[in-house]
C-alpha cells in the first residue's frame, strides 16, 4: 500500500514537518542559485508559508488557507526564473533537510513523489 498524507503526519507530526521546512530554510539562505529568489527580509515568514502550505497539504490544518487563500502556487512563483536547475536544486536541498531530520523511508517516499510533482510544476523557464 502506498503512504498517504496521514501515514506522513503520523510518522513526523507537525514538528517534523516544521522542522524539517527549517532544515531546509538553513541551506536556502547560502545557496547561490535559489536563496536570491527569497526575500532577504523575511526568511521567517517564506519559512512559516511553507510549512503553513505542507500542514494544510497533508490535512493537518487549514490556517494556511484560511490566512493566504488558495495556494496558487504557480501564479505566486511566476515572478521567478525557474527552470530544470532551480527545480533540481530545490529538489536536493528538500533532500537533505529530509536526510537531516531523518525522515522515515515511507513517509519520505510519499514527500519524495510530492515534491518532485510541485517542483515541475514550478517551472516556468523553457530549458
Amino acid at each position: 500500500m502506498l503512504p498517504t498524507e496521514q501515514d506522513v503526519l503520523d510518522a513526523i507530526g507537525e514538528s517534523g514537518v516544521r522542522a524539517m521546512v527549517a532544515a531546509f530554510y538553513r541551506r536556502v539562505r547560502n545557496d547561490d542559485l535559489i536563496g536570491p529568489m527569497y526575500p532577504a527580509d523575511d526568511w521567517e515568514g517564506a519559512e512559516e508559508r511553507l510549512a503553513g502550505f505542507m500542514l494544510f497539504r497533508l490535512g493537518a490544518s487549514d490556517d494556511y488557507i484560511k490566512t493566504r487563500g488558495h495556494p496558487r502556487l504557480r501564479m505566486r512563483h511566476m515572478p521567478f526564473s525557474i527552470g530544470a536547475a532551480e527545480r533540481d536544486r530545490w529538489l536536493s536541498l528538500m533532500g537533505e533537510a529530509m536526510d537531516e531530520t531523518r525522515v522515515p523511508p515511507h513517509a519520505r517516499h510519499f514527500l519524495d513523489a510530492l515534491f518532485n510533482q510541485i517542483a515541475d510544476f514550478m517551472r516556468n523557464r523553457p530549458e
